[in-house]
């Protein structure tokens, strides 16, 4: 089945205007997958990549001020570092209606690029290993690949060591 063209998201005309070199990296969603793999474990088995590439866009507040945590799919985020990489002494997530509303997009489909709202972001430090990683390009089923130095600049982020391993 042939997919029809869809206009460009904010996130990828960001990129455009930018003029950054990035790959869009659209994949099949599956209809079953089980709700506790997450959408970035989906996008990093469906695209083939290490879940240590492909990270997630979370809305969090750190000591109620809104801003975006972007770590590994394959792991999860460390609230009390967070917290302590803004200055803050207590983060915690935002519930999904609020993190919509903040954001604009969709959960399983927020960009830490070109929001319609200026947010604060920080990018897990482990992403600056890598020498491209994978975020939302602001609509489920679409990644963007990119190298971690211009995620960060063009998100206005700082690097900070707010991922840890998954716990089982």
């Amino acid at each position: 089945m042939a997919t029809r063209p869809t206009a460009p998201t904010a996130a990828v005309r960001a990129l455009v205007a930018d003029g950054a070199a990035h790959v869009l990296r659209p994949f099949e969603r599956v209809a079953h997958a089980p709700a506790e793999a997450g959408y970035g474990q989906e996008a990093a088995a469906a695209l083939g990549v290490d879940p240590a590439r492909v990270l997630k866009t979370l809305v969090a507040e750190v000591d109620g001020s809104p801003l975006l945590a972007v770590v590994p799919v394959a792991g999860r985020l460390d609230l009390r570092a967070l917290a302590a990489a803004r200055g803050g002494r207590r983060a915690a997530l935002c519930e999904p209606a609020a993190a919509q509303r903040l954001t604009g997009g969709v959960v399983g489909a927020i960009s830490p690029l070109g929001l319609r709202r200026p947010l604060p972001v920080v990018v897990d430090a482990s992403a600056a290993a890598h020498p491209t990683v994978l975020v939302s390009a602001g609509r489920r089923g679409l990644d963007v690949e990119l190298a971690p130095a211009d995620l960060v600049r063009l998100a206005g982020a700082t690097y900070a060591p707010v991922g840890r391993p998954a716990t089982s």
